[in-house]
């Protein structure tokens, strides 16, 4: 029975290894996509109090722009309230201001010890709104997700033009389809569990 070349066998093997390694990096680059989408979903209140609400929020700390939750604790004692307690109290009137300058449209009230936030339960209306701008985000991260659809079976048929066998490449190319179709499955749960969150009074 006539053997493969040793050659042809580190060939085939160095392909291989260079499919898997596309596969990753491209498992890498729609994980930080979802986990991305997942960050801006927190983002966007949906009437329970959460920390995360907080987490665009700048403080000016010593003339360096820092986020909230590296000079302060923030809480949730009930689904209707976050609390911040500065470690350095010198920063709770300027934790106060930036809080009323941001345009989330709460009141926050200091006590001199800590600050509290009362989040209003959310209008129908505004239900709404917050699940049209939920949408928006998922809709950029399947844009985000057929970019990264279209470099990756470039690099497959590119791969092909340098020596990959045709069935390799075709299977590279399904591979990359089904992680695809894996991801935006994961996209559109993550949509309707924040959809859901959103709509429940």
């Amino acid at each position: 029975m006539a053997t493969q070349p040793l050659s042809i066998i580190f060939a085939l093997k160095n392909d291989m290894s260079n499919v898997n390694e596309m596969l990753t990096q491209l498992k890498d680059q729609l994980v930080k996509n979802l986990s991305h989408t997942h960050q801006e979903f927190s983002r966007i209140r949906a009437g329970k109090a959460s920390p995360n609400m907080l987490d665009g929020v700048m403080v000016d700390y010593y003339g360096t722009p820092t986020p909230l939750n590296q000079v302060a604790n923030i809480g949730t004692p009930d689904a209707r309230t976050l609390t911040i307690q500065p470690w350095d109290k010198s920063l709770i009137r300027p934790i106060e201001a930036t809080i009323i300058n941001s345009n989330m449209g709460f009141a926050p009230q200091n006590d001199g010890e800590m600050i509290r936030i009362n989040v209003p339960a959310l209008t129908e209306d505004r239900r709404k709104d917050l699940v049209k701008m939920v949408k928006a985000e998922a809709e950029n991260s399947k844009v985000g997700i057929r970019n990264i659809r279209k470099d990756f079976m470039e690099k497959a048929k590119s791969m092909h033009k340098d020596g990959l066998s045709e069935d390799e490449a075709r299977g590279a190319e399904e591979e990359i389809q089904k992680t695809i179709d894996n991801y935006i499955k994961k996209t559109e749960d993550l949509l309707s569990a924040k959809e859901k969150e959103i709509m429940t009074v």
